[in-house]
């Protein structure tokens, strides 16, 4: 299958599920920031995307896309490393117009990754697959017991702790790196884009992606802020 065994079509199904991803964190960064301005507001969007069928269907889609996406990047990444034969172990000076995040999609992917099974550990696992499980509260590490659809709760309880902060900021100046070379990348694949625009759209991808870590900067740094201010770190 070309999708599979051509070049073309691996970097084609990595752009999709990319631009799918990103539509993702959008409206994932649109749920975090209503949760600054009203944590009633953001419970109500937890509820309806609690243990519901089409939120579960979206969550398996979800992950089915986050699997390709990396198992793609993969097969791209061994492809080039391949094609590259022993000049790859040769030390070059980066090429010119050429970044570091575009020299290392590879491995910041890897460290989103890795950040995202953190992620998944503190809500995910405690909110949507505990209602999954017919747990009706799940008690913290603080004695603190939440309902799994209590989403602003759980932003409060770790967001009050400084190694959780310091960590999810790691995660997204990764994130970052990776969408500042992801986003114009995916739309040149997909055709979306010539001499002209090439440069509008690495400038377009560069607003993006700092818009993105910025917001999710913002909501996690201003609950530690008000945590401090609560006293509610443990």
């Amino acid at each position: 299958m070309w999708l599979i065994h051509s070049s073309i079509g691996r970097k084609l199904v990595m752009s999709i599920s990319g631009v799918v991803l990103l539509l993702f964190l959008l409206f994932h960064l649109s749920m975090n920031v209503a949760a600054v301005f009203s944590a009633e507001a953001y419970n109500t969007i937890c509820s309806l995307l609690g243990a519901n069928w089409y939120a579960v269907a979206a969550t398996v889609v979800l992950a089915g896309i986050i699997a390709i996406h990396f198992l793609y990047a993969a097969m791209i990444t061994l492809q080039n490393r391949k094609a590259r034969g022993n000049d790859r172990y040769t030390v070059n000076n980066r090429p010119k117009g050429v970044s570091w995040a575009s020299q290392n999609m590879f491995v910041i992917g890897i460290i989103v990754l890795g950040f995202m099974i953190l992620h998944l550990s503190q809500f995910w696992y405690k909110m949507m697959f505990a209602e999954l499980l017919g747990h009706h509260n799940v008690t913290l590490c603080n004695g603190t017991t939440l309902h799994p659809q209590d989403g602003a709760g759980f932003i409060r309880y770790y967001f009050a702790h400084l190694w959780v902060v310091v960590a999810y900021l790691v995660w997204y100046v990764a994130l970052w790196l990776h969408l500042t070379h992801g986003v114009w990348s995916a739309i040149q694949t997909l055709g979306w884009s010539n001499r002209i625009w090439l440069k509008r759209w690495k400038f377009i991808g560069n607003i993006v992606a700092t818009l993105i870590f910025l917001g999710f900067a913002f909501v996690t740094l201003f609950f530690y802020a008000k945590s401090l201010c609560d006293g509610s770190c443990c």
